[in-house]
């Protein structure tokens, strides 16, 4: 399996500290393990998944989606607002 990021996926990492950076990294590999693990949208965003976890003390959101054998991350940031931006994002492409 392989694992694409966006380009909105990789501007946000890029800004995390290290110690966010290992915690996104465990969540990812248990998105991998298991891709079911997040909960499937319906209507404009059906294909797409959405794993809720906590950085610190903020809930963050990483929505993603199976392409085959190989995962893409779309998107990941907090709970305001991320639902019109992720419908943004996925119309512009």
């Amino acid at each position: 399996m392989r694992i694409y990021q966006s380009r909105s996926f990789e501007k946000k990492v890029k800004k995390m500290s290290k110690q966010e950076k290992d915690s996104l990294d465990r969540e990812i590999k248990s998105i991998a393990d298991d891709p079911s693990v997040g909960e499937e949208k319906k209507g404009d965003l059906r294909g797409v998944f959405v794993h809720k976890f906590k950085l610190k003390t903020t809930q963050y959101l990483l929505a993603y989606r199976k392409v085959g054998e190989d995962l893409e991350l779309l998107m990941i940031g907090p709970h305001e607002n991320y639902y019109r931006d992720l419908k943004e994002y996925l119309r512009k492409r």
